[in-house]
C-alpha cells in the first residue's frame, strides 16, 4: 500500500483540477456544434443545456492510464473499450443512434476487456451482463443534476476504502471536479458518452479488482454480489426493464417511473433526492461488499 501513495498523490489532485478546468472547455465545444439538451417533460432542467462534460471524463481517463499502465498493464484494454463506449454515446449526443448499434458498441468494449482478464468461463457470462446492464444504468439514473455522477463517486469511494484505492480513487477524483459544473445548479450535463462511459468504468474497475477472488465465489452466487455492487443504478435499471415488459413496452421505451423521478414527484427537491440517493447507494454498495466477503469465508 506505501507504494501506491506516490502515484496516488500525484493522480488524484491533477485529475480533479483535470476536471474542474476542462470542463468550461467543453461547455464552449458544446455550445458552437450544439450538442445540448433540450427541456422536455422528463426532464427537470428549464433551459438549454450543454451536455458534452463527458469528453473531459474521457480525456481525462485516457491520461491517467497512461500514467498508470506501468501498475494495471490492462488499462489497455479497458481504454479502448471505453472508447468504443465513449465515442457511441458521444455520436448519439450529436446525432441519435440506434439503441441496438450503441448496445453492440457495449458488448464489444465488454468483451474485449473480459477477453484479457484472466476470468474463470463461467464467470464470463455474468460478467459480460453486468459490466453492458451497468453501461447503460448509470445512463439511466441520470436524471437529476448530479445524480449519475454521485452514484459513481458514492460507489468507486467504498470500494477505494475497501482495498482498491489505486483504481477508484484517481477516476473517483476526475468525477468529483466535473461534479462542481453539474451540481447543484448543472451548467453543463455529462451527456450519454459521459454516463455510459462511468458505468462502464465502474464495472470494469469493479471485475478487475475482484479477479484474483472470483475463482472462490459460485457462479450462481456472483450475480447476487454483483447487483448489490451496482447499487441503484442496477436496481433501477432492472425494475425498469420488468416495468417496461409489463407493459409489454420496448424495455429501451422512455418513461417516468425511475427512482429519481418518483421522489420528485412526490415533492423532494432535487438536491435532498440526490443526497439520499448518494448515502443509500454507499450502504448498499457497501453491503454487497461485506456479502462478497461471505461468500469468500
Amino acid at each position: 500500500m506505501d507504494s501506491l501513495v506516490a502515484p496516488l498523490s500525484i493522480s488524484i489532485p491533477l485529475l480533479f483540477l483535470w476536471g474542474v478546468c476542462v470542463t468550461p472547455l467543453s461547455i464552449l465545444l458544446s455550445n458552437r456544434y450544439r450538442i445540448v439538451d433540450q427541456p422536455g417533460e422528463r426532464k427537470i432542467h428549464t433551459s438549454v443545456t450543454p451536455r458534452g462534460a463527458g469528453i473531459v471524463l474521457w480525456l481525462g481517463f485516457l491520461l491517467w492510464s497512461l500514467y498508470a499502465v506501468e501498475e494495471a498493464p490492462l488499462l489497455r484494454f479497458m481504454s479502448v473499450g471505453a472508447t468504443l463506449v465513449f465515442l457511441s454515446g458521444y455520436w448519439d449526443d450529436m446525432k441519435s443512434l440506434n439503441p441496438a448499434i450503441r448496445l453492440t458498441f457495449h458488448i464489444v468494449a465488454a468483451g474485449l476487456f473480459l477477453l484479457f482478464l484472466p476470468v474463470s468461463p463461467v464467470h464470463i457470462p455474468v460478467c459480460l451482463l453486468w459490466i453492458t446492464g451497468m453501461t447503460n444504468a448509470f445512463n439511466l439514473i441520470d436524471g437529476a443534476n448530479g445524480l449519475c455522477l454521485m452514484m459513481f463517486i458514492a460507489a468507486s469511494t467504498v470500494f477505494s476504502f475497501l482495498g482498491s484505492p489505486f483504481f477508484f480513487l484517481p477516476v473517483s477524483s476526475l468525477a468529483a471536479g466535473v461534479l462542481l459544473w453539474n451540481f447543484p445548479r448543472a451548467k453543463t450535463f455529462l451527456g450519454d458518452g459521459g454516463t455510459t462511459l462511468l458505468g462502464y468504468l465502474y464495472s470494469s474497475l469493479c471485475i478487475y479488482s475482484l479477479t484474483p477472488f472470483l475463482e472462490e465465489v459460485h457462479v450462481l452466487q456472483l450475480p447476487v454480489f454483483l447487483l448489490m455492487a451496482g447499487g441503484i443504478p442496477a436496481a433501477d435499471t432492472l425494475f425498469a426493464i420488468i416495468r417496461r415488459l409489463a407493459m409489454r413496452k420496448s424495455p429501451f421505451s422512455p418513461d417516468r417511473g425511475h427512482i429519481h423521478h418518483r421522489l420528485l414527484d412526490r415533492g423532494w427537491t432535487p438536491v435532498l433526492t440526490v443526497v439520499i440517493l448518494s448515502v443509500v447507494q454507499v450502504l448498499v454498495v457497501a453491503g454487497g461488499v461485506v456479502l462478497f466477503g461471505c461468500f469468500l469465508a
